[in-house]
């Protein structure tokens, strides 16, 4: 077993644990009606983009989400929240230092050895979650389970719904797939983006990723026989029916969204298998982006 497959099995027992530790740590995480921004670097940041979007949905106050390397520091926050696995990415520090005085910061981090734990005002360690692996599977579902669960948005339903996505069998055909398309809605983009990233990482495939009604809006010319559709959450009125037309193959979202990611996840790991290639040693990529001056 690979050590991403290791750390991606675990995910439910460390979702159960960060939804448990949620309230010790209310203090740090923003508080209703403030203005937040969540930022981090590639799987991080879509992990911001689908907690952006499920604070706002859920009526706790204005959330963006940025890329840390884009973050618009002419606007005023009151809460700037930087998800790090490492704890040692290089824009996200440079962020914080400058933010630092200006807006409440908070970093959720697997390290607690690292320079963040001195860059922000407060820091969120689930070091239970840290990985060996390149590729980011429970930090990330883990550090978006934790802000859930503080929004009152994480049920035990969610967990069961992981157990099953690692016991079940992938879709027929799936593996055999040339390329993959992930869509999602609302708080669901990012997880799709995220599912996107996963593949291209493990696996070198061709992926891309989309709200789900921009589909329509030139992507679906694509989609054929032998590429795939995955629907991240409750599809479209009409859409499932328009790609199945074309022959490609749809793979519904029959679980809570999150435990999807941890199906997409496991096919990243299959497909990277099925080509020879090694899921814990991705080409060109380290575990973290550490930039020198």
């Amino acid at each position: 077993m690979t050590h991403v497959e290791d750390e991606l099995t675990s995910q439910p027992e460390c979702w159960t644990r960060a939804a448990a530790e949620a309230g010790r740590h209310g203090g740090a995480l923003p508080a209703s009606g403030e203005r937040v921004a969540i930022i981090g670097c590639g799987t991080s940041y879509f992990m911001a983009q689908a907690v952006a979007a499920l604070r706002e949905g859920a009526g706790q106050g204005e959330t963006d989400a940025f890329a840390a390397s884009e973050f618009p520091y002419g606007r005023a926050y009151d809460r700037v929240v930087a998800l790090t696995r490492s704890g040692t990415t290089t824009e996200v520090l440079e962020l914080l230092g400058r933010v630092k005085g200006r807006a409440r910061t908070v970093a959720i981090t697997a390290d607690p050895d690292t320079p963040v734990m001195a860059a922000a005002d407060d820091v969120v360690v689930l070091d239970f979650a840290d990985e060996r692996s390149v590729v980011q599977t429970r930090f990330a579902t883990t550090a978006l389970t934790l802000l859930r669960a503080h929004l009152g948005l994480h049920t035990e339903a969610v967990v069961a719904d992981a157990r099953t996505a690692l016991a079940a069998e992938l879709p027929a055909g799936l593996v055999e797939c040339t390329q993959f398309t992930f869509l999602g809605r609302d708080w669901t983009v990012g997880l799709a983006n995220e599912a996107g990233l996963k593949m291209r990482e493990a696996s070198l495939s061709w992926t891309e990723a989309y709200p789900a009604m921009e589909y329509r809006h030139g992507p679906i010319s694509i989609t054929t026989a032998g590429t795939a559709t995955w629907m991240f959450g409750e599809a479209p009125e009409g859409l499932a029916e328009q790609v199945r037309r074309t022959g490609g193959l749809w793979v519904p979202g029959e679980l809570d969204p999150l435990a999807e990611l941890v199906r997409a996840q496991r096919l990243a790991v299959a497909v990277a298998a099925a080509r020879g290639l090694d899921a814990d040693q991705p080409r060109h990529l380290t575990r973290s982006v550490i930039l020198t001056p």
